[in-house]
């Protein structure tokens, strides 16, 4: 049994997805608040960026973001609402990534630098989720979760993040459904 707690932080994202071990793009959740949205990060490693010249490709990012803003959220809500553990929520729903916006990228990844989805929740209904947001880089040495340890709503819908966030994309409707299976 998976219980859900007050937040996705802390939470192991393995544990919320059902994306198998090569396709989940999350580490880890440094912020949520049911209803408005998620920091989540994610570090490329080698087999991510294989082919690619070393570099993290634009739809594994949007993935990733889509994975940590609308998949996370959407999953964690539904399971408030219908009582449920993410088990059950497995057993009875498939997500499904409905639409992509707009993404318009300033910056790219690699193996090494630490990508953080800032994604905020436009829209929520019929176990459907429209979220926007931003994906940043930082170093790996920053920490991350002492950053986002008292974040605060307010700072989150303004992108309100110290100089060593450098932006890396703006996503615009990413939409995410669950269908009973």
């Amino acid at each position: 049994m998976n219980k859900i707690g007050d937040t996705l932080v802390g939470m192991d994202p393995a544990v919320v997805m059902i994306h198998g071990p090569s396709k989940l793009l999350i580490d880890t959740y440094h912020w949520h608040q049911p209803g408005v949205g998620v920091v989540a990060s994610y570090s490329p490693n080698e087999q991510d960026v294989k082919d690619h010249f070393g570099v993290f490709r634009g739809v594994d990012m949007i993935e990733a973001f889509a994975q940590a803003s609308s998949g996370s959220c959407s999953a964690f809500a539904q399971c408030v609402k219908m009582g449920i553990d993410f088990d059950e929520l497995r057993r009875t729903f498939i997500p499904l990534f409905l639409n992509i916006g707009q993404v318009n990228f300033h910056n790219f990844l690699k193996v090494g630098d630490v990508m953080v989805s800032v994604g905020q929740i436009k829209f929520y209904k019929f176990r459907q989720m429209v979220c926007e947001g931003r994906i940043y880089k930082v170093s790996k040495e920053f920490d991350l979760t002492a950053y986002f340890k008292d974040y605060t709503k307010e700072q989150f819908l303004a992108y309100e993040l110290s100089n060593e966030f450098v932006q890396v994309a703006e996503l615009f409707e990413i939409t995410g459904k669950a269908v009973k299976k």
